[in-house]
């Protein structure tokens, strides 16, 4: 990656045109939505990529990284085209809220070279690496429940990346590829990490070294059987151990050397206070693969498992049926509770009970712990049973095993990847009767609304007008029965009414 530092200029006039300068848009993506920057960022060093930089998307009003991977050889990049395209279309699939979102991707076609563009979600608060140490320079100590909240979190992405089927072996997770938000989320970045490696061997050879220094300081991040033989979910595994090790102790000393020695590792290990912590770091780096634990069982480790409180389990609940709540329903609900009255009550025959007032909640808490829990904070993992995921093979196949998948891959369409969480809409009827004008207010999942309108004709189905807001990405596909069940049962009450009236008169 080549990083540009502008020169800088004294006094606020300096700092002004710094800003502007590196705000200034360079490119748009063919759809009008991806505004590229000059300024430069790293997200981690993926294989093959030259250049990450900056950029707005102007539908969601967020940051992004815009990608570039350059092929100066437009017959190498012909020669591997549909492998690319196969890549892109399945990482777009990965899902999950503590892994670095894949947006987009597009092929830009010149004379002599052509370019693959991709989309990342930006981690704007920087890596775990970064903040242990921050941490550490401030002469501060982890402390243990976040410790636990972050293994958790990542264990919730090994998990959902190991069970799917095939499995997607990460292979690059170290503190550098994992990211934190200022509000405590972890996400794991550098998924394809491995798929480029495959897709693009001949990087250039300033990426190459920088690779080669990147894997000598991260070195004892690798299990000691990686790039042996056929490797699995055992490497990732031995990588979070020693990611566990450095959030619990900050740092692991290297004495000086470019790569931290096994000794180094052992007294990390050993100056963990909590046995529990301690056996479960030691069980994940394991020499034997073999005897290495899953992701699944270490969610189910005693320093970890607790039962999940009825308060959790609500939240849960309530963000996955939103849809069917209306607008700020807690907060109007709050607000019609007397904050004396008595929501719960725990008797005891031997002593005084316990009451539990509506005045011990506070709706500002609520709502944070809510979004917390939407956003992927506090997972839902120990009591469910590990579930495959469908994810098109391409994603665990090696080079080899790639050029041998003959499936053909779709042109890249434009696709709606939030959620509905709120629907109302308006029917309003000729006096004909022959059509009706529906208008129809959606609220996504990151808050934003989305209002359509159209006229709709007795022969037209809710099923066929749900498949219609699909296919113009208005809606996504996993929301279509949902939309579909919604506009039937609004239509019929439409209709019910207009009988109703027209029978009055």
């Amino acid at each position: 990656m080549t990083m540009s530092v502008p020169e800088r200029k004294s006094g606020s006039e300096g700092k002004e045109e710094e800003s502007e300068d590196e705000s200034e848009i360079l490119e748009e993506s063919p759809c009008g939505r991806w505004q590229k920057r000059k300024e430069q960022v790293s997200q981690g060093n993926v294989p093959g990529v030259e250049s990450a930089s900056l950029a707005m998307d102007t539908e969601e009003g967020v940051e992004v990284v815009w990608n570039e991977v350059l092929f100066s050889d437009k017959k190498v990049f012909k020669a591997q085209e549909e492998k690319i395209k196969e890549m892109f279309e399945n990482l777009m699939q990965v899902e999950h809220p503590n892994i670095v979102k894949f947006h987009k991707y597009w092929l830009d076609m010149k004379e002599t070279e052509a370019r693959v563009i991709f989309i990342t979600e930006y981690m704007s608060s920087g890596s775990l690496k970064q903040f242990l140490k921050k941490t550490k320079k401030n002469h501060k100590t982890m402390n243990v429940k976040a410790w636990k909240r972050w293994c958790t979190q990542i264990l919730s992405a090994l998990n959902y990346l190991h069970s799917c089927d095939p499995p997607i072996i990460h292979g690059n997770l170290t503190c550098d590829t994992i990211f934190i938000q200022h509000n405590g989320l972890i996400k794991i970045g550098s998924v394809w990490h491995r798929l480029f490696v495959n897709v693009f061997p001949d990087a250039s050879v300033h990426s190459k070294e920088r690779q080669h220094r990147d894997e000598q300081r991260n070195l004892h991040f690798f299990a000691p059987e990686y790039g042996a033989g056929e490797d699995d979910y055992s490497i990732d595994i031995f990588s979070f151990g020693i990611c566990t090790l450095e959030m619990a102790v900050l740092e692991i000393q290297a004495n000086g050397d470019a790569a931290v020695s096994k000794e180094a590792i052992v007294n990390a290990g050993q100056s963990l206070e909590d046995p529990l912590m301690r056996e479960f770091t030691q069980s994940c780096l394991r020499h034997d693969a073999k005897l290495r634990p899953t992701a699944h069982d270490l969610l189910f480790h005693r320093v970890l498992f607790e039962v999940h409180s009825l308060k959790l389990l609500a939240a849960h609940c309530l963000n996955n049926n939103q849809y069917l709540l209306p607008e700020n329903c807690v907060e109007e609900k709050t607000k019609s509770f007397d904050p004396n009255a008595v929501m719960a009550e725990i008797r005891h025959d031997d002593r005084p009970g316990v009451q539990l007032k509506y005045s011990h909640v506070s709706p500002l808490e609520l709502d944070k712990f809510l979004e917390d829990v939407k956003n992927g904070i506090y997972p839902l993992m120990n009591f469910a049973t590990s579930r495959p995921h469908p994810v098109p093979r391409a994603l665990s196949l090696s080079q080899e095993q790639v050029e041998t998948v003959k499936t053909p891959t779709p042109e890249p369409q434009e696709t709606e990847t939030r959620k509905v969480i709120q629907m109302h809409c308006n029917l309003e009827s000729n006096e004909e009767g022959t059509k009706t004008h529906l208008s129809l207010f959606l609220k996504m999942d990151d808050k934003l609304h989305r209002q359509l309108s159209c006229d709709i004709f007795p022969t037209d189905t809710p099923k066929d007008l749900a498949s219609e807001l699909v296919h113009y990405a208005f809606i996504n596909e996993e929301d279509s029965e949902r939309v579909a069940a919604f506009l039937e049962d609004s239509i019929s009450r439409h209709r019910v009414r207009a009988l109703a009236t027209g029978s009055n008169q």
